[in-house]
């Protein structure tokens, strides 16, 4: 049913959810709705908490297990010489509420299948086990009452139906198990939280919180909000978060993240973000939406699957055919092209894919992984070399300032200069130098047209004298040698410190020296370097350092290859250069101006503790901030993928040996009722496996 204004839309069979991209030309989202209602569907927007269904299946498969049971018994009791048969009238009344009542939800999917032009594995069922009551019936009614009852085939249409009944039961039951992340994610939202009031604390709705409440988290209680720690001091426990198994330490000035668990300390939280913007929520919407997409592999299934079931019925029909002019009979002949078109069901090569995708990332947003979407999940496991941003990446964005030069100057002028200058910026440099005025007792003054540069550093006016703060590049620009402090910063530059020049521009035009920062490396950072080089995947580290300073960081982390004084604007065009020379490519950032590139990179990590234009641009998104899951979700893309192809080959192998062994009579419907099941529920028990994955800096702690 085509709707205009609709641009794209994609069903997940296994979550049962529908995602649709429309224009501005649909006017009434209703119509939507009413879509899907006239294609013979129901459908009603997401609710917050899922609506419980009533488990009809499981009654479903014992009612029809009932029924037919009594009629195998005498194809059983052949076994050990006891020819038993039940009369014609009694194998038809057991057969029949099987056929029609259990297995009328066969025939419901079959007739919408058929009015929407197209045909499913319900359209097999129902051919294949109305072939074989109809054909019971007349048979039943052309025999003669004073000859020996002729040999039905109620039994097969009775058994395939319960069997495909129970392998529908098993496989839902296979497939809840895939959302289990989800669920426990939907499971750390409180339905309270305890507002601070003057005079009083109150316990509220979350849907009563505003951005900017302070919220009271007593010892042992889950965060209810995304926030920063205005008052108190704890260990929280955010291991469905982030994947870190040990609490962490968390003080004042801090972020939190609602769902995380509060240890012994009691808090007081500034609320940053509610709703749909939590880090919770996000999380949430980014395993739903990859769990929803479909990988590029899947594409070949898709058109594999669009011409299998014409082709299966096709094989049906030549079956009978060919065997009935053969000279097999036309029972037998029935019987076979019956067989054929019920081992033939596409149920396993359908879920062979999203089942996978679905454990898959559920299992790595459990360990902190959150991979947005199926297409960066497939890439993943290919990629050949990886690009690190240095700061707040490789090292812990952190810096403070360990030195400093002037020429002629006071320090304690200099730096109240450099910190005026900073105030209300949030630039990482910026943080430290306004850390070391706090801690020598230098006062900030008071500064007027204070401008960023992007790549370059700021610019202000002090007392009308004009200054710049930022790189030497900068200051060169500017007319500012930096000849005169250069074997001083040479030194700290070896030592591997970034350095910041300040200058003045106007009225006069003067070198006044430098801070010398560090920013240590993240522990993790030399390891994660070690995991990549060991699976010959290269790492390039990018920064807007100057070389010596990016050479001494790159040299400590094993790092070959590295690109220093990098501006913004041109981390994306070196992106676009090392993928031209055929590299598929992983960014890895966390920083406003890591965006473009992340975008530009096959594949995108950022940094959860970044920006939240670095993790909307990136394909993956890094709960820990730990280099070392750069590895890990390579490994579970690798291991998603690999159990994709295995889904894939059972799926065709099933399909392959099974229709021909039905076509030539090695299957009777039975038997091929029973494959089927069989095929269906080893594809979700494959993928279900990934459920043992775990990180390799997880198992290092046990």
């Amino acid at each position: 049913m085509q709707v205009p204004g609709v641009e794209t839309a994609s069903v997940n069979l296994s979550t049962e959810k529908a995602h649709v991209e429309y224009s501005a030309f649909l006017k009434d989202p209703e119509l939507l709705l009413a879509a899907v209602e006239r294609a013979g569907y129901k459908a009603h927007w997401p609710q917050e908490k899922p609506i419980p269904k009533p488990d009809t299946d499981r009654w479903h498969v014992i009612g029809a297990a009932i029924f037919a049971i009594p009629l195998v018994f005498p194809m059983l009791f052949d076994w050990v010489g006891l020819h038993l048969m039940l009369p014609g009238w009694l194998q038809w009344a057991l057969a029949t509420p099987v056929q029609f009542y259990f297995g009328a939800r066969f025939y419901r999917s079959a007739w919408k299948a058929l009015k929407a032009r197209s045909a499913n594995m319900d359209v097999l069922v129902a051919l294949g086990t109305s072939a074989a009551y109809f054909l019971s019936v007349y048979v039943w009614f052309h025999s003669r009452a004073d000859e020996a009852m002729p040999h039905l085939y109620f039994e097969s249409g009775a058994v395939v139906i319960a069997l495909v009944l129970l392998g529908k039961y098993l496989e839902s039951r296979a497939k809840r198990q895939t959302t289990d992340a989800i669920r426990a994610l939907q499971g750390l939202r409180p339905e309270t939280a305890v507002l601070r009031l003057p005079g009083e604390d109150k316990r509220v709705p979350i849907a009563a919180i505003k951005i900017g409440d302070p919220v009271l988290v007593k010892p042992g209680e889950r965060i209810a909000v995304d926030g920063v720690i205005v008052e108190g001091e704890s260990a929280i426990d955010e291991s469905l978060m982030t994947g870190e198994s040990l609490p962490v330490t968390r003080h004042r000035g801090d972020r939190v993240i609602g769902g995380s668990v509060n240890g012994e300390g009691l808090l007081i939280v500034e609320t940053s973000h509610i709703g749909v913007e939590s880090t919770l929520a996000r999380m949430i919407r980014l395993v739903e939406d990859a769990q929803a997409a479909k990988p590029p592999i899947q594409k070949l299934v898709d058109k594999v699957s669009a011409v299998f079931v014409p082709v299966v019925l096709l094989i049906a029909l030549a079956t009978l055919l060919l065997g009935y002019f053969s000279g097999w009979g036309f029972e037998p002949s029935l019987l076979r092209a019956v067989a054929v078109l019920v081992i033939a069901c596409p149920c396993a090569l359908g879920l062979a894919t999203p089942t996978a995708i679905m454990v898959g990332t559920g299992r790595a947003a459990r360990f902190g992984i959150l991979i947005r979407d199926a297409e960066a999940l497939e890439i993943t496991h290919a990629v050949q070399t990886v690009v690190f941003d240095k700061t707040g990446t490789l090292t812990q964005g952190k810096p403070e300032v360990v030195g400093a030069e002037w020429a002629g100057l006071d320090s304690g002028k200099a730096l109240q200069w450099a910190a005026s200058m900073q105030a209300g910026s949030e630039h990482p440099l910026a943080h430290a130098v306004l850390r070391a005025a706090e801690n020598q007792g230098v006062s900030l003054v008071s500064v007027q047209n204070m401008r960023a540069m992007a790549g370059r550093g700021v610019q202000a006016e002090i007392a009308e004298r004009q200054f710049i703060l930022g790189s030497d590049r900068w200051m060169e620009e500017s007319g500012l040698s930096t000849s005169v402090l250069l074997p001083r910063a040479k030194v700290w530059m070896e030592q591997g410190a970034t350095l910041s020049w300040l200058g003045e521009v106007a009225p006069n035009q003067q070198l006044l020296g430098f801070l010398a920062f560090k920013d240590p490396v993240r522990p993790e950072a030399r390891e994660a370097i070690k995991n990549l080089l060991a699976q010959k995947i290269e790492s390039i580290m990018m920064t807007g350092d100057h070389p010596e300073a990016a050479a001494a960081v790159a040299k400590e982390l094993g790092i070959k290859t590295f690109h220093a004084q990098v501006l913004p604007e041109d981390k994306a065009k070196l992106v676009q250069k090392i993928k031209a020379d055929g590299h598929i490519l992983a960014m890895v950032g966390d920083g406003i101006n890591d965006a473009p590139a992340l975008a530009a990179a096959d594949v995108g990590f950022a940094m959860a503790s970044g920006t939240d234009v670095a993790m909307e641009a990136a394909g993956i998104t890094l709960m820990r901030s730990d280099p070392r899951q750069v590895v890990e979700a390579i490994d579970i893309s690798r291991r998603t993928l690999q159990k994709i192809r295995q889904n894939l080959f059972w799926a065709f192998i099933y399909n392959v040996i099974g229709i021909p062994a039905a076509a030539l009579g090695f299957l009777n419907p039975m038997l091929a009722g029973a494959a089927m099941a069989f095929s269906s529920l080893s594809v979700v028990s494959n993928s279900l496996l990934l459920r043992r994955w775990r990180p390799a800096s997880d198992k290092n702690k046990e």
